[in-house]
């Protein structure tokens, strides 16, 4: 027992004279390099986020398209704070905002000034759907602006079954410059805009009229109301100084501005997305990434605005034409009627081509054939043959009749 102890009590000072030599040499290392140590420090300290507790505090004065903030209100600064507390607690989603900002900013800025309108309108946008055209709501509002179908149909923008137009950036942008300048001649205060663009003008109206107030920082409105005009005013702040708030970004950290070029698409027959990508020497997502209000693979016959990639429009017509030719020499093989198709089809005639076909992109449909059993037959699910051919569940398909079983 004695010789444990023994042992232990030598552990222990050896351990004290490791740690003290240690120290003395750290002291020592100080001493003779303090540049080094106070440049690790400012790194550190640059890298370093800002308390929440700072971060809420305001000073000096604050405002949102030219309209004073009144801060100095106990419940419109209690408000704000909860907003930018909650929105700077998750990070990476204000990280996606600045980033993707850098992208479609330019776009929104460059019309906001044609129409003559506050440029803080912009942080609408990030609140409504973080800059995102396929955000949609459980109310059916979608796009950029989350515009609902009638409202987006009242401001011009097209909604059939081969546009959505309120994901279209361009055109959404230009639809929300019109509803702005229309609130603001009705209200005559951005803040009171904001709120009826969130809540619907009458909604609003009536609320004024009830409470015999018309000042939106101090209705009582509906709570998401009541939080929305702050939420956007917390954005534009953070977003323009982000290294306030610790987001330090380097150049290289932001996305790229979203470049293209336009083109008018005149189309005789129903045609494939497929054929505006091959003339535009693109692929198909990136044409549809660059063109979200496109829904599904095909675009029906009549005319149409399509983004492509910047620099392709010098060639894109002529490409187009070459593009359209092949497609319709295709399709004019398979312009019989389905009696006589399955006429020949049956009678062995024509019997390379259709084996042609299921080689390449498409399956010509026999007597007998359903929908299941031929997307069952390609390795496809049910809905991708649906997808691919832009049917419905309630589609009926005809001997003879051409289906796209490959992208």
């Amino acid at each position: 027992m004695r010789f444990i102890m023994n042992i232990t009590l030598q552990i222990i000072i050896l351990s004290t004279s490791t740690l003290l030599a240690e120290e003395s040499t750290f002291a020592k290392n100080t001493t003779t390099r303090p540049n080094q140590l106070n440049t690790t420090y400012s790194n550190l300290n640059s890298e370093m986020i800002p308390s929440l507790v700072k971060s809420a505090k305001y000073s000096g004065s604050l405002d949102f398209c030219g309209s004073r903030i009144p801060i100095e209100i106990h419940d419109v600064r209690e408000r704000l704070e909860r907003e930018l507390l909650l929105i700077l607690w998750d990070r990476a989603q204000v990280i996606l905002w600045i980033k993707r900002a850098s992208q479609y900013f330019p776009h929104i800025d460059k019309i906001l000034k044609e129409y003559g309108l506050p440029l803080d309108l912009k942080y609408v946008a990030v609140i409504e759907s973080g800059l995102r055209a396929h955000a949609g709501s459980n109310k059916g509002a979608v796009g950029t602006w989350q515009f609902m179908p009638g409202t987006g149909k009242d401001y011009g923008l097209r909604l059939d079954d081969n546009i959505d137009a309120r994901k279209n950036l361009i055109e959404s942008t230009r639809a929300a410059c019109d509803y702005f300048r229309k609130l603001y001649i009705r209200f005559n205060s951005w803040p009171l805009a904001l709120a009826a663009y969130n809540m619907g003008e009458n909604g609003l109206a009536r609320e004024m009229a009830l409470q015999e107030v018309y000042d939106y920082y101090k209705l009582y409105l509906p709570l998401e109301t009541q939080r929305y005009v702050l939420r956007v005013i917390v954005a534009r702040e953070i977003m323009e100084h982000p290294a306030k708030y610790g987001f330090n970004f380097s150049r290289e950290d932001y996305y790229p501005v979203l470049n293209f070029a336009q083109v008018t698409v005149h189309c005789p027959t129903r045609i494939p997305i497929t054929l505006i990508a091959k003339a535009a020497k693109s692929y198909f997502k990136e044409i549809k990434d660059l063109n979200p209000e496109i829904k599904g693979y095909y675009l029906d016959p009549g005319r149409y605005s399509i983004l492509i990639p910047q620099g392709m429009d010098k060639i894109f017509y002529q490409e187009f034409s070459k593009e359209l030719s092949r497609y319709q020499s295709a399709a004019s093989q398979y312009q019989t009627s389905p009696s006589q198709k399955e006429s020949s089809i049956s009678s062995g005639q024509n019997r390379n081509l259709v084996q042609q076909s299921n080689n390449n992109r498409y399956h010509i449909v026999k007597n007998g054939e359903s929908l299941t059993g031929i997307a069952q037959s390609y390795g496809l699910s049910f809905d991708a043959l649906l997808r691919l051919n832009n049917f419905t569940s309630k589609s009926v398909i005809h001997p003879g009749q051409r289906l796209i079983v490959r992208p």
